[in-house]
């Protein structure tokens, strides 16, 4: 009997998409990180997590990065 993988959304690989969200705190462009599901903002120093492939761009949720 096979195992069941478990259900990963789809990638979040839209550019328009892209060019449109920007850090709600510096205003300034994201960068994806598909391998770990994540916005990436240099100038905030923040990693904004994708959920069920839903951008959560709230500073509160974002976990922080050298």
């Amino acid at each position: 009997m096979a195992t069941p993988t478990p259900h990963r959304p789809p990638p979040l690989t839209d550019p328009k998409l892209l060019e449109l969200l920007v850090c709600p705190l510096t205003k300034t462009t994201l960068e994806y990180d598909a391998e770990k599901q994540e916005l990436i903002s240099r100038a905030a120093k923040l990693a904004y997590p994708i959920r069920d492939g839903f951008p959560i761009m709230l500073a509160e949720e974002a976990r922080i990065i050298e």
